[in-house]
């Protein structure tokens, strides 16, 4: 099963622009992380974010002491991360020809070696994190605006972790293989759903045919 789907991601991701990855994983960084111990997957669903240094990316995040996921990172041989984008049902009644449903979607799958944040290395990133989600707030709760008691009493309770990025993968499956009228129809139809993600489907599939053009 596994060889399957990463033969499908290895496939598509040929055609995927790199930086437009990236942008994806930076717009959807709540993901998750899965490790193994003895065998066993362990996942947990965090805020997450890309860290680049020169030429090296990295994906860094916290969690709490008390999980104890953050002990297999330096156990672990390979550390999974996982972004999900927009996704909603395709009715194939949507279609010209007779056809079968199907699900469209963008998923990225990031790979790597998993490492502990020493404390100054902590601090880095829950400052970026900051400016990145407070920046555009009326009162910004920044790093530097905290007072350092608590700051120290919190970060007793969390431990920070990156990820070396070794391997990439993703599928944006987007009626890429319809027609213009199906296409066309296939964003009216979402857009009139009247669900959240429904609308956000309609509205990526319009904007990357309008990019296309």
């Amino acid at each position: 099963m596994k060889g399957g789907l990463l033969c499908i991601f290895q496939k598509i991701l040929r055609s995927t622009n790199v930086d437009e990855i990236w942008d994806f994983v930076q717009e959807n960084s709540f993901g998750t992380i899965v490790t193994t111990e003895q065998g066993k997957p362990i996942a947990t669903h965090l805020p997450l974010q890309l860290i680049k240094e020169g030429d090296t990316c990295y994906i860094t995040g916290h969690m709490a002491y008390g999980n104890p996921q953050w002990r297999t990172f330096e156990t672990c041989e390979e550390v999974l991360v996982m972004f999900q984008g927009p996704h909603a049902y395709i009715s194939s009644s949507w279609y010209k020809q007779e056809n079968v449903p199907t699900w469209n979607y963008q998923a990225v799958h990031v790979y790597g070696k998993g490492s502990i944040l020493e404390k100054d290395e902590l601090i880095k990133a829950l400052t970026i994190m900051l400016e990145k989600y407070e920046q555009n707030r009326e009162n910004p709760v920044l790093w530097n605006k905290l007072s350092p008691e608590l700051l120290e009493n919190q970060l007793k309770g969390i431990v920070g972790f990156k990820v070396k990025v070794e391997g990439v993968q993703a599928a944006y499956k987007l009626s890429q293989n319809r027609s213009e009228a199906d296409y066309n129809n296939i964003i009216d139809k979402l857009r009139n759903e009247g669900n959240p993600n429904s609308k956000q489907m309609a509205e990526l599939m319009e904007k990357r045919l309008k990019d296309n053009i």
